[in-house]
């Protein structure tokens, strides 16, 4: 056939013009997909049934209340008491709207109990390695059980949790207000849906102290009398205040499969296995469900716009319309399916496995399916592609048989293939130990979760295109049929190591391995690939991978905020740009292998003026700004064993300038000339103890504060630790003792102390060794008082077995701005903090979220 009669072979420009519909379109769907949520509805009632509705404008008017009118929650302070009453009453109420929809439909089988839950506890809290205790008093728990009224009804109950409770510096609207506000309305739902009848119990559980380090879903899994009937959790958090509310951790085949019930389902398995990994260092309520009542369950979280995450700005204001329809429909749909006939808890009775099931969101669509069938499909696939490539593979020069084989031409094409991968690493990390170490401008893409693709994309680009030219010429339908091999082989593998995650490059894989097929009736029997093969080749990797992209960098980017400066943020970024991008991205090296080394060559130096560039525009940004702000954490120290006062200053990131922060606040706030002392985070800086361990990702500065005359009225207290029943058994060689905490006026209190622990009241399993031993406390509002038995070994060196115990707490009136209407009781601290925070506003231009807590510490001997 006469070559004249094909068609003309485009060049780089036309051939990407005519995939750019593909190359953006795609993605650009696949975003509306990722971050599409239903319309809020305002109405108590659909108008065309009568029957209720779920109302987002019903759940944010909770968390308004919650958030705003109440305010901040923080465990121990009268907010904190205020809200726990609030709650009683809404659970009350909802209790007598039980007792109305029976008498209006006699015979529905119908019942709602109410328990107001008080009690103290202990438990061991390991936390990044440390090991951390963890003691609390008369905390409380609001618990609603809805049932059909019947032992048999009562017997197999799912839990749904969330905390009433706020942390320190936030007044917590999305965390976790919302999702108290999603439970009240699926109650109000579910009882006065006429027909509604449970088959199996819906517990609802108002935690009262969460961010105390999970204490009072420690007190429910371990006193309330109903826990034992737990067969399964859904726990409800808020790392953010934006999109859909993302499945992130699933521990069984039946739960993954009750979530699939949810009419806007959104997870994946990726997001399971990197939670469950340690990767993130995260945590939530469903560690104690799981440890303590040993049950299944589902973690479900917003987390889009997560920089407000524990900030001042977690406002009602700053949640997206939609996100509560979203969580609240998503809920209800899965309650509704667990409290029916056809629900999986009966069978929770003998225990449960951990899951073997690939699940994956996509495109809108919520597909499961079982490792095994996973094994088998991606087995298959595998097969099916080495077979395919066998039978397309042409040799163009049948003389030179060895320089030709399929064998040494997929092995050629897929070392091109690693080199473009590694080369994109290496690229993008390369820019970012430019942007760190020799410009000085890290996390200068903070304050957009997608700003950083401009920034490291070129850049990962120029190493994988410049990896192609240190490889040598590669023929474009080996590298096509190589990435098809490497993928299939990547599913198949990791699907039989157990990661169901490999189900990513299975799903990439299918199109490619049809494209491969289709080419043959595209092109000329001695061409390679056609642009359609490209087109077909690349839909999944295009949409699958700019969903992953979305998702990852919408928890990484604002995480990084966080991590502490130490943390390689700079190198996370870009690693997550480089990896998320060659996935997205697969046929990047037989099209670029298509032009020959020349336009490669060109290529190279395009990318390379395009790094260039980024790097000098984002040069020129800062990190922060008023609605990505950089956290620090201040604390006013009053020490009264030495009557010093301190000011504590830290951050929990890597961007530059902190510490021209700390000077400039050492000169405004400190003693003439002083210069900020930078502070070693151990286990021995007991100056932050009350934010143990999430301390260890701080780093802290101090300096000594002015004796200002408006600073010398302390606010009154009487924190003292004193050794009660103390007894030596000098022929058993140990001594017993009660260490007492009294903390009128003090919260959070935290103690540290090094001894030969043998026993005490906080475990059986104290560490059989001499140790540092820190001990944290948190108590309802006016309990202040709080004890621990100890049984240690006598020293030689010390005869009378003294112990030397660090002690500091937070003042109850002094933490700003959750205190600000009463600030005049926070005495000189909040003073301070006034005057701080005005200042750090003007000074930062609104760029600087501050946590400002007024502290008592010291230290004595018992």
């Amino acid at each position: 056939m006469s070559s004249s009669l094909r068609p003309p072979r485009w060049g780089p420009i036309r051939s990407l013009l005519c995939l750019a519909p593909l190359l953006l379109g795609v993605p650009y769907l696949a975003y509306k997909i990722n971050y599409a949520l239903p319309k809020p509805l305002t109405d108590l009632e659909d108008p065309l049934t009568g029957l209720p509705q779920l109302a987002e404008a019903r759940i944010l008017a909770h968390a308004k209340h919650l958030s705003e009118d109440i305010g901040y929650r923080t465990v121990g302070t009268l907010e904190h008491a205020v809200a726990d009453a609030w709650m009683v009453e809404q659970a009350e109420a909802l209790r007598a709207q039980c007792e109305r929809a029976v008498l209006v439909r006699p015979g529905r089988q119908l019942e709602c109990e109410v328990w107001h839950q008080q009690g103290s506890g202990s438990h061991r809290f390991d936390m990044m390695g440390h090991r951390l205790y963890k003691t609390y008093g008369d905390l409380t728990n609001i618990v609603v059980r809805i049932s059909d009224g019947t032992p048999e009804g009562k017997e197999h109950a799912v839990l749904v949790n969330a905390h009433l409770d706020s942390t320190l510096p936030s007044p917590g609207a999305a965390d976790d207000a919302l999702a108290v506000g999603v439970m009240l309305e699926c109650m109000r739902v579910l009882v006065n849906s006429p027909i509604w009848e449970p088959k199996h119990a819906i517990i609802f559980l108002f935690n009262n102290a969460e961010e105390s380090l999970q204490d009072a879903s420690h007190l429910f899994s371990t006193q309330h009398p109903i826990r034992d009937t737990v067969r399964a959790v859904i726990n409800l958090e808020a790392a953010g205040s934006t999109g859909q509310e993302l499945l992130f951790q699933a521990t069984s085949e039946q739960m993954i499969r009750a979530y699939s019930h949810a009419p806007r389902p959104y997870g994946t398995i990726v997001a399971n296995e990197v939670f469950s990994s340690g990767v993130m260092l995260s945590d939530t309520d469903f560690r104690q469900f799981e440890q303590y009542l040993n049950v299944t369950g589902l973690d479900l979280a917003v987390v889009g716009n997560s920089y407000l995450y524990h900030m001042r700005k977690d406002l009602v204001e700053n949640i997206q319309p939609g996100v509560a329809q979203h969580m609240g429909e998503n809920v209800l749909g899965i309650l509704r399916y667990l409290s029916s006939a056809e629900s999986p808890l009966p069978a929770l009775t003998e225990g449960y496995t951990r899951p073997t099931t690939v699940f994956f969101q996509y495109l809108g669509v919520f597909v499961i399916y079982s490792f095994y069938t996973a094994k088998i499909l991606y087995t298959a696939l595998l097969l099916t592609t080495l077979l395919v490539v066998n039978s397309t593979h042409i040799n163009f020069a049948p003389a030179l048989r060895r320089g030709t084989s399929i064998v040494s031409e997929q092995l050629n094409g897929a070392l091109a293939v690693a080199a473009a991968v590694v080369g994109a690493f290496a690229g993008s990390n390369i820019i970012a130990l430019a942007m760190v170490k020799v410009l000085g401008k890290g996390m200068s893409w903070f304050s957009s979760e997608r700003a950083c693709v401009l920034l490291y994309g070129p850049a990962a680009l120029t190493g994988a295109i410049v990896s192609q030219l240190l490889v040598g010429r590669v023929r474009e339908r080996s590298a096509f049929s190589s990435v098809l091999v490497l993928q299939s082989l990547l599913a198949c593998v990791g699907q039989h190591l157990g990661v169901g995650s490999a189900g990513v490059f299975a799903l990439s894989a299918f199109p490619i391995l049809l494209a491969v097929i289709l080419n043959e009736k595209l092109v000329w029997p001695d061409q390679d690939m056609s642009l359609w093969s490209y087109a077909l080749a690349l839909l999944t990797p295009l949409s699958l991978g700019a969903q992953m992209f979305y998702t990852t960098l919408d928890v990484f980017v604002p995480l990084t905020g966080r991590i502490g400066e130490d943390a390689p943020a700079e190198h996370i970024i870009a690693s997550i740009v480089a990896g998320a991008g060659a996935y997205t991205l697969p046929l990047f090296v037989p099209f670029v292998q298509r032009f020959g080394r020349r336009t490669i060559a060109r290529g190279a130096l395009l990318f390379s003026v395009l790094t260039a560039v980024a790097m000098a525009v984002f040069a020129m940004r800062t990190p922060f700004d008023p609605m990505h702000q950089k956290r620090i954490f201040v604390i006013h120290m009053e020490n009264v064993t030495t009557a010093e006062q301190h000011l504590h200053v830290a951050a929990a990131d890597s961007a530059p300038g902190f510490d021209a922060l700390a000077h400039s606040i050492a000169r405004e706030f400190s003693v003439p000339d002083a210069v900020p002392m930078p502070m070693s985070m151990n286990a021995w800086n007991n100056d932050w103890d009350t934010m143990y361990p999430f301390s260890a990702f701080l780093t802290p500065y101090k300096f000594e504060l002015p004796l200002k005359p408006e600073y010398m009225d302390a606010p009154e207290h009487d924190f003292t630790i004193v050794a009660l029943n103390n007894s030596m058994d000098r022929v058993a060689g140990t001594r017993s003792l009660t260490l007492a905490v009294n903390h009128p006026g003090i919260i959070w209190t935290a103690i540290t102390f090094n001894a030969h622990v043998l026993k005490w009241t906080l475990d059986n399993n104290p560490p059989d060794e001499y140790a540092c031993h820190h001990i944290k406390e948190a108590s309802f509002y006016g309990h202040d008082t709080w004890t621990v038995d100890l049984v240690v070994k006598i020293p030689e060196d010390d005869p009378d077995a003294r112990i030397m115990v660090n002690f500091v707490g937070i003042h109850e009136k002094a933490m700003w701005p959750a205190k600000k209407a009463e600030k005049e009781q926070g005495g000189r601290a909040m003073k301070l903090f006034e005057e701080f925070d005005a200042w750090i506003q003007q000074e930062a231009g609104g760029n600087v979220d501050a946590l400002l807590i007024g502290c008592v510490s010291g230290v004595t001997t018992v």
